[in-house]
């Protein structure tokens, strides 16, 4: 269920897409500043002292650092090899991507092509929101709003050449949806391959990794893009805007 709340972002953002200021380059600019803001904290303060914590019980302290720093920059390799296989063109991880899309007379296929891009890329999303999700409400609800908000912008980048195209808000939104449902997706495949080995170590090595992604998504393609409307002092209000607000829900857990 919490897979499918953070998927759904992009089905919110179709439906922002029909408001002419959901469209414009302050609002984008401020969404994914806070929502890099909201990674960003959420994986330096919160995911990885968890890891280093529970791979301390197994390990020395030397050990337990080395090996949750490997699988963080495991889960930037993982990441950034998918950006990688995704051709530019149709990655949603290009920083200028979300810029021409909106407003832009593109094709529906082009509309199309994205949202099978950002599928591949929610899809370990949505597994590193179930990993999260297996140590608590309070691991995984910022990372569920935080990727929720990220997918905000991706749900409009996906709606508007679709709907310039065909002039229909309901395919535009249907598209947007199914970009969104690779995220459950992802948490179901976590749920079959990664239970059955599931143990409090593998568990710590995942939380790792899952920052790595968090923070490679927040560098590689929100900070870019927000930077790219031109609106430096919004998105950099936006960042520390996120950044506070997960520090005050995690020190009300």
């Amino acid at each position: 269920m919490l897979t499918l709340i953070a998927g759904m972002g992009t089905g919110i953002g179709a439906l922002l897409s029909l408001l002419p200021q959901a469209r414009e380059s302050r609002f984008l600019a401020g969404a994914m500043g806070f929502s890099a803001g909201v990674m960003i904290y959420v994986s330096f303060l919160d995911l990885m002292p968890q890891a280093f914590d529970e791979l301390s019980v197994s390990f020395i302290p030397r050990l337990s650092q080395l090996y949750g720093v490997l699988a963080f920059f495991g889960g930037i390799a993982l990441i950034a090899l998918i950006d990688f296989i995704v051709p530019q063109e149709d990655n949603p991880h290009e920083f200028n991507h979300v810029e021409n899309a909106v407003g832009s007379p593109r094709s529906r296929r082009a509309g199309i092509m994205l949202a099978l891009a950002i599928g591949i890329h929610n899809f370990p999303e949505g597994m590193a929101t179930f990993i999260s999700a297996l140590d608590g409400a309070s691991v995984a609800i910022p990372i569920v709003i935080a990727i929720t908000l990220h997918n905000i912008p991706e749900g409009i980048a996906v709606s508007v050449p679709v709907y310039n195209a065909t002039g229909s808000h309901r395919k535009a939104v249907v598209w947007s949806v199914i970009s969104g449902l690779a995220e459950p997706v992802g948490a179901v495949a976590g749920m079959l391959f990664l239970l059955p080995l599931w143990t409090p170590t593998l568990n710590a090595i995942l939380l790792a990794g899952v920052a790595g992604v968090m923070v490679y998504i927040a560098l590689d393609e929100l900070l870019p893009s927000a930077e790219s409307y031109g609106h430096h002092h919004i998105t950099i209000t936006c960042v520390i805007l996120g950044m506070a607000l997960m520090a005050a829900s995690m020190l009300m857990a």
